[in-house]
């Protein structure tokens, strides 16, 4: 067994955090000339590089941090960052993802997961953490694994649910805008079930490729239920932290000589221009309440269509030859206004992601989940956080390489890009497929190719993409 660094270890038992109030600092104390002997403690409490695993998951993100504490790396400790997928490039996605467990099992050894971290609720971010009734499911090889943390977003925590019955956390109590706004993603997630049913048993009269663009948006935010659930199993088991901006290091106990900053989300509270654009602006950040519950219900009500042959007064329920052409565009034109809301909800659901950036050894690494825009907005205006940002050396690309997870203000912000010649420059890791999501001709498609040529020209690229033969993964070094 791999001996850890000296650092308390999580509290057992279950416990939920939230973030306090700073305390006042305490008094200054005399200074201390460190010793031969603490000096080579301190320097054995800090990672000396990082293996990072990017899996090739296909339309998903998984990502395996192994921080090794020595150069033969006896000692590590292990983040699984994101356990998920809604396409994978060929094959049976249940059988890849158990084989993926299997490697990140074998990977963590006898020491098993410090941390899991799932930065939002989308199903190609924790879809491999659903469990099976035999105990032989991806998501058992996980809780597997022991993690002493489980970190996710704010709109994660049950307590903020309106039909809660435990107690709210102290640092979040009497925030309706945040119990509203995850009460409305619940109506989303009912909602895009009922998408998918709709695509599924109507697909034939809905144009060539909307009926697959539904399924594929509604899957992936369904709630994803047996994943929510054992999430939660391993955040009782261990510590559970759900995380907005400002909450204190997620990680400090099972990370030595790492600092992990939240930059994201934001709650309503903390982001006022979130509450003040809800009534008008219907695609922006924490919308979808109301409106979102009534489209759910219509779509649920409605399990015929509109020119159902039940309702046709003719021989076999045909319609009128000269009626057709009106009857197609109308249903045509109805498969599209439900594709604009689910995308809404989409970008809806992809700002209750998780930004966190870590600092160790002088570097930093960020990791923004699906991170749009709305999120980012947020800690793009905090003075603190744009200093974090401009100097960050590892980035894991928003989003899959949408052009929206990666605002310009951001890009143009590192200061780490250049050309090849650069001795700093800064690494960049994609996990994405394409043809899954978006549209070249509206220039929407992901990974978005403008942002992929950005990429490949100003930093170390590395993407899950550019695997061949079948192979598990790209791994990218760090030295600290």
């Amino acid at each position: 067994m791999s001996t850890k660094p000296g650092a308390k270890a999580a509290a057992k038992g279950s416990k939920a955090t939230t973030t306090r109030p700073a305390a006042k600092a305490p008094r200054a104390a005399a200074k201390r000339v460190p010793t031969a002997t603490t000096a080579a403690r301190r320097d054995s409490e800090a990672p000396t590089h990082l293996n990072l695993y990017a899996y090739q998951v296909g339309f998903g993100d998984c990502f395996l941090l192994q921080f090794c504490y020595d150069a033969e790396e006896k000692t590590r400790r292990h983040v699984l960052v994101d356990f998920g997928t809604t396409g994978t490039p060929e094959g049976d996605a249940n059988a890849l993802m158990l084989k993926i467990a299997e490697d990140i099992r074998d990977k963590c050894g006898d020491d098993g997961l410090d941390a899991v971290v799932a930065t939002h609720r989308h199903a190609d971010h924790i879809s491999g953490f659903a469990t099976k009734t035999n105990g032989k499911g991806s998501g058992d090889v996980i809780r597997g694994l022991k993690p002493k943390v489980v970190l996710q977003p704010w709109t994660e925590d049950l307590s903020l649910a309106t039909h809660a019955t435990g107690p709210v956390p102290k640092g979040l109590r009497g925030v309706a805008g945040s119990v509203r706004a995850v009460a409305a993603l619940g109506a989303m997630h009912g909602l895009a079930e009922q998408v998918t049913t709709l695509a599924a048993k109507r697909g034939k009269s809905l144009p060539l490729g909307l009926a697959e663009r539904l399924d594929f948006l509604g899957r992936d935010n369904t709630k994803n239920l047996p994943a929510v659930e054992n999430l939660a199993r391993m955040g009782k088991a261990g510590t559970a932290v759900y995380a907005h901006f400002g909450t204190d290091d997620p990680f400090k106990a099972v990370l030595p000589g790492v600092k992990t900053h939240v930059l994201g989300p934001p709650t309503p509270e903390q982001h006022p221009g979130v509450q003040k654009q809800r009534s008008t602006d219907d695609d922006q950040f924490w919308h979808f309440q109301a409106r979102g519950a009534g489209t759910a219900n219509l779509v649920a009500g409605n399990q015929r269509g509109p020119f159902d042959a039940s309702y046709v007064d003719a021989k076999r329920g045909k319609l009128p030859r000269d009626a057709r052409w009106a009857a197609r565009h109308i249903t045509a034109s109805r498969g599209n206004q439900l594709l604009g809301i689910v995308t809404m909800l989409d970008k809806v659901m992809n700002n209750t992601s998780l930004i966190l950036l870590m600092e160790v050894g002088g570097k930093r690494l960020l990791f923004p989940g699906d991170a749009q825009i709305e999120n980012w907005s947020y800690a793009l205006d905090q003075p603190d956080a744009q200093a974090l940002l401009a100097d960050v050396d590892l980035y894991k690309v928003g989003h899959h390489g949408s052009l929206n997870a990666t605002p310009k203000s951001l890009w143009k912000a590192f200061k780490k890009r250049g050309n090849a010649a650069r001795k700093d420059r800064m690494t960049s890791v994609l996990s994405t497929m394409a043809d899954k999501h978006g549209s070249v001709d509206k220039r929407t498609e992901v990974p978005r190719r403008t942002l992929v040529d950005a990429l490949k020209h100003d930093t170390h690229f590395h993407s899950t993409q550019e695997l061949t033969g079948g192979q598990p993964y790209t791994m990218v070094r760090i030295d600290f």
